[in-house]
């Protein structure tokens, strides 16, 4: 067969693709797309002619000291989390239902309600039972903003990190099981050097997206008087009433965010490299 009667049957069995329409979907997304190119050619426009360079020289080491503040309290509740994620997982996981029942009460009740409920249920909730809590030793624990704050974080984030654990191993094919048990591995070591190197593969993006909401919703500690970033904006609003204070807050928020998020993709390039070859 010719080139010429090749590539006349290649077009015969490859239709051209339909033209591009513009329905309503596509042009709400280009009139959406350019109210955000407005909004922010208007940000810009607004903080040149209105910045103040001494208020923000007052102000910044005030909010250098509640990003630590934020950092410090995501860090510690992602950490303590993933310890906890763990055996809930396993028990998601179990056939017993003693260890699976009170595993899904858990994740269903830090899943489903709000996390600032949940920060206001131990603040607050926990702080009503003063003599008991004393009676215990445990007043000196709860009568502080920071150490509920880091309380509520960690049970909060245990639920999610104990799912996205849970589903990430089950979307291991059953033949890897059934292929190191063949190689006479027991439980512990299948889980260790078999199944959890690929699932933590798979559940890199949504662990990352996991840590993003958790510096996002950090921001709801400054209620019950934890000077975070968000605290100390806050301060420095009521005292200037400048809504630039809340502006810098939002760009170092937008900052850490997208930080992070480049960090994800690198790793996320470098531990999948092979699987690209």
């Amino acid at each position: 067969m010719s080139d010429t009667a090749g590539r006349i049957i290649g077009a015969i069995e490859r239709p051209p693709p339909p033209p591009r329409r513009w329905t309503g979907q596509r042009i709400a997304g280009h009139a959406l797309m350019a109210l955000w190119v407005v909004m922010g050619v208007g940000l810009v426009a607004f903080l040149v002619g209105a910045w103040d360079a001494e208020l923000f020289a007052r102000y910044a080491p005030n909010y250098m000291s509640g990003l630590v503040v934020t950092v410090q309290l995501v860090l510690i509740s992602i950490f303590l989390g993933a310890l906890l994620s763990a055996p809930i997982a396993y028990a998601r996981m179990s056939s017993n239902r003693l260890l699976a029942w009170p595993a899904y009460a858990y994740v269903y009740f830090f899943r489903g309600t709000p996390l600032l409920a949940q920060t206001f249920l131990i603040y607050y909730g926990l702080g009503s039972f003063r003599p008991q809590l004393e009676a215990v030793g445990l007043w000196t624990f709860f009568r502080e903003a920071w150490y509920c704050a880091v309380l509520a974080f960690t049970l909060n984030t245990a639920a999610y990190q104990a799912e996205i654990l849970r589903g990430a191993v089950r979307s291991i094919p059953r033949g890897q099981w059934e292929g190191a048990a063949s190689l006479g591995l027991h439980t512990f070591q299948t889980l260790r050097k078999i199944i959890l190197p690929q699932a933590l593969i798979v559940a890199l993006r949504p662990y990352g997206n996991e840590i993003i909401l958790m510096i996002k919703g950090s921001a709801i500690v400054a209620i019950i008087t934890v000077y975070d970033l968000m605290g100390e904006t806050r301060r420095a609003y009521s005292r200037t009433f400048d809504f630039q204070t809340y502006i810098w807050a939002a760009v170092i928020y937008l900052a850490i965010v997208e930080t992070l998020r480049n960090i994800i993709d690198w790793i996320e390039r470098r531990i999948t490299r092979h699987l690209k070859r």
